[in-house]
């Protein structure tokens, strides 16, 4: 006997641009704020039934303080929601806002709901990478204390066992950083960002009394024009006095939200939705279909080799 499961589809994804925490034009951005500005958004852009959205999922690598009391739930509110929208945040750090995509192609594909919406939302300039009050477990320092290992140790031992030279560090980093400029000069995400209204105080001519203001936020604040080889080559490692991650080659801090639908594929054929504006999240010969963007399972993203 063999079972049809349902196929989960991406309707559409979007984001705001991305901020540099923790001084960036986000840093006193609410993570809620932010993921119900991308959520209307969304149902701006696809005009859904007031009960389509079932449940609204949303990752986090903290969520405490700012980001605390579910913010999935907090932030489908924000978005104009009704009530009887469920929401639930889950956290598996740095891959928290895919996991939350993945677990709603689960529920999709297993039949307990038709349209989700699901993605991540983090302030890092708001709160800090371990947490506002760190209480770590003693029998850990004892028995495994790499569990607690920061990122950029992580970084340098994947360095370490992959030998990569830090020349190639350095090279892959520049290349990012020209393929954001690049893409940003061309326009490349104009579609996908969606612009924020962010109030900004500032001193004023006489550098005493406070000013305040608004301003329009749609430009990530991530890429460098002045970057080069040279310059980085410059910068000293800052986790290993002899290791190859400096603070030119790895990720910035960020603040920032995204989200997508997430929908059963025989739903979003009932409701014609348009084609051609799915989110390509993996290269086009992952997928079994060639219209909405299908949610690989975890057997197929293992069988995909990347190219390159």
């Amino acid at each position: 006997m063999t079972l049809d499961m349902p196929e989960a589809v991406i309707v559409d994804c979007l984001r705001t641009a991305v901020g540099k925490a923790p001084r960036g034009a986000l840093r006193n951005a609410r993570p809620d704020d932010m993921a119900a500005a991308v959520f209307r958004a969304l149902l701006a852009r696809y005009p859904l039934p007031d009960d389509e959205i079932e449940d609204v999922i949303l990752g986090c690598a903290m969520p405490e303080a700012e980001a605390g009391t579910n913010m999935a739930r907090m932030a489908a509110l924000r978005a104009g929601l009704p009530v009887t929208t469920t929401g639930v945040t889950i956290n598996r750090f740095c891959s928290s806002g895919l996991q939350a995509i993945s677990l709603a192609a689960d529920r999709i594909r297993s039949g307990g709901a038709q349209t989700i919406i699901a993605g991540g939302s983090e302030t890092m300039s708001l709160i800090p990478m371990a947490g506002n009050k760190p209480a770590l477990n003693s029998w850990f320092a004892d028995h495994y204390p790499a569990v607690y290992m920061n990122m950029g140790l992580t970084a340098e031992e994947v360095q370490r066992r992959w030998k990569i030279s830090r020349e190639d560090a350095d090279a892959f980093a520049l290349r990012s950083h020209q393929k954001a400029l690049y893409a940003q000069e061309h326009g490349h995400f104009l579609d996908e960002i969606v612009p924020l209204k962010v109030e900004t105080t500032v001193l004023g001519d006489n550098g005493l009394k406070p000013v305040s203001g608004e301003m329009v936020f749609d430009r990530d604040e991530g890429p460098r024009a002045d970057s080069s080889l040279e310059a980085l080559a410059r910068l000293k490692p800052v986790f290993h006095a002899s290791g190859a991650v400096t603070a030119g080659n790895s990720s910035q801090t960020s603040d920032g939200a995204a989200a997508a639908i997430v929908m059963s594929e025989k739903r979003a054929r009932r409701l014609d939705l348009p084609r051609g504006l799915a989110s390509s999240v993996l290269p086009r010969q992952a997928f079994r279909r060639k219209s909405w963007a299908s949610v690989p399972s975890s057997q197929s993203l293992r069988r995909w080799r990347w190219p390159g």
